[in-house]
């Protein structure tokens, strides 16, 4: 199996074959380098309840590509060797998001720039806390602190999956170390001969009261 991104886009394919019991810092680096796989263009949604935000994902050239209409928007996401770079396209170039604008959600939803720039996967100190099991996949459960100051979570926790290094799950904990948001995969999908996401359940969660306060599905719907 094989990822592309965490918070919006999963592609699966074959197994990364550690040699031998990998490190946290080993487990993050080979999750970063899966989402750059072979060209393709997806229609997608963001469903919550009766309301649908179309969009596409393209992966190609480095970089994949959020695309949205209504009024026209393309955010692009390149994982580098050192730090994740997301730009959006303006008047023919490339912009880099701010930082000021991170916490800000995308389309008015539940995910945000930050969510989308998958940054918890450069962290320093990721520490393994175990391995669980998530929807029949064996996976390692990695938690990560957030830089002071660097972030609207304190911590991140992720469990990535041992055959592919494909991301399964993500929770995001506030600066209290209580659970704000969840990800996680709930299908999949075969789409010329390799497997994709289908369907990601994003929920936002009181950290007080601990209850679900808010869900957007995302949704690919095909090779468009």
């Amino acid at each position: 199996m094989r990822a592309l991104f965490v918070a919006f886009a999963f592609f699966f394919s074959v197994g990364i074959g550690f040699a031998n019991e990998p490190s946290p810092e080993e487990i993050l680096a080979a999750a970063r380098l899966n989402p750059m796989g072979a060209g393709v263009t997806l229609d997608a949604q963001l469903r919550a309840g009766s309301i649908k935000v179309p969009f596409t994902i393209e992966v190609g050239d480095g970089a994949v590509c959020y695309g949205f209409t209504s009024p026209q928007q393309d955010i692009l996401l390149r994982l580098g060797e050192n730090e994740a770079i997301l730009e959006e396209r303006r008047d023919g170039g490339k912009i880099p998001v701010p930082i000021s604008k991170l916490d800000d959600s995308v389309r008015g939803g539940l995910i945000t720039y930050e969510d989308l720039a998958l940054r918890f996967l450069y962290w320093k100190n990721p520490r393994l806390l175990d391995s669980e099991t998530v929807r029949s996949r064996d996976a390692w459960k990695i938690e990560i602190p957030a830089p002071r100051g660097a972030s609207q979570y304190g911590v991140i926790r992720v469990w990535i999956d041992k055959q592919s290094a494909a991301l399964l799950r993500i929770e995001g904990y506030d600066l209290n170390g209580r659970l704000a948001k969840r990800f996680e995969v709930i299908s999949a999908q075969k789409i010329d001969g390799q497997w994709m996401l289908k369907q990601m359940r994003v929920e936002r969660i009181d950290p007080e009261s601990r209850k679900t306060t808010g869900i957007t599905y995302l949704e690919v719907l095909g090779k468009k």
